[in-house]
């Protein structure tokens, strides 16, 4: 049932995505988000206490990867437990601070591990391209400060993106087509058409996503460049062993995260929605620690 509002001060709370309409089905979700949550804590927990207690991984990948770990367990901690709990109590409601936390989180860890992989993509370039100014340009206090201006810029974005996407007026009605709260699903909501100011921030988030993915794209053409240099083939492997896994999960975070927030309302459907978002927000987070 749609509960129409007349003004987005009106609106306590808002109806999540109903996964199925039988209870029985309603608890198969339930299960399988159960599965992909253990999955994630455990190979992110692995990674945590293995580069936090073994002494030859404090090295500058396996801090970064550290910080990828958190990241990743704090993006899957923000989406599942309340899509979990919704299906355990067969409900759909989450209140109106709840899911401004939720749009907060979501895109504060998003926008940081974008951020965070770019900088992931310059250690391996400054590891293959130059390899005797590495210490120097990633010593310990160089890594501590870029890995600060992932976390910063990720809370900057979503102070911003929050802040804007709930001054907007809503008025339509406070059904979401999605299983946690997010920005384009809350704007369809707004009873005007989009802002200026949301325009301009939608441009914002698109050239700093555009900017991590050409800095990405660029660094690896030339680490693959300087690998087929290397005269041995253990080399190369060895090389292309550290570069590949990093260059998975920036491919399968990039590709889902861009479709779900760009892609034409001509191709606009719930499961298909449903499906990408489960794939940026929900996939990576249990995938990476198995990919590293």
């Amino acid at each position: 049932q749609r509960d129409k509002m007349s003004n987005s001060s009106s609106i306590t709370h808002f109806l999540l995505l109903a996964f199925a309409d039988t209870r029985e089905l309603q608890l198969l979700p339930f299960w399988l988000f159960m599965g992909i949550s253990l999955a994630a804590l455990l190979g992110n927990g692995l990674i945590i206490t293995a580069v936090a207690f073994a002494h030859r991984l404090h090295t500058p990948m396996y801090f970064f990867l550290l910080n990828l770990a958190l990241l990743d367990l704090g993006s899957i901690s923000t989406t599942v437990p309340k899509a979990m709990a919704n299906s355990l109590w067969d409900s759909r409601a989450i209140s109106y601070a709840d899911c401004a936390a939720q749009v907060f989180l979501v895109f504060f860890l998003m926008s940081a591990e974008l951020c965070l992989l770019t900088v992931m993509a310059y250690d391996r370039y400054v590891a293959i391209c130059r390899p005797l100014l590495y210490r120097t340009l990633l010593g310990s206090r160089a890594c501590v400060h870029m890995a600060a201006a992932a976390w910063g810029s990720g809370f900057l974005n979503a102070v911003l993106h929050t802040a804007n996407t709930f001054s907007i007026p809503l008025c339509q009605d406070n059904v979401l087509d999605q299983f946690f709260c997010e920005i384009p699903q809350i704007l369809k909501l707004s009873c005007s058409d989009v802002s200026l100011r949301e325009v301009g921030l939608l441009v914002f988030g698109v050239c700093t996503a555009l900017g991590c993915f050409v800095f990405i794209v660029v660094s690896y053409v030339q680490i693959f460049r300087a690998v087929l240099r290397i005269p041995s083939q253990q080399g190369q492997h060895k090389a292309f062993s550290t570069c590949l896994p990093h260059l998975a999960v920036v491919s399968l975070f990039l590709s889902t995260a861009v479709f779900d927030h760009l892609h034409p309302p001509s191709i606009l459907s719930p499961s298909l929605d449903l499906g990408v978002a489960i794939l940026y927000s929900v996939v990576p987070p249990a995938v990476n620690p198995l990919i590293y």
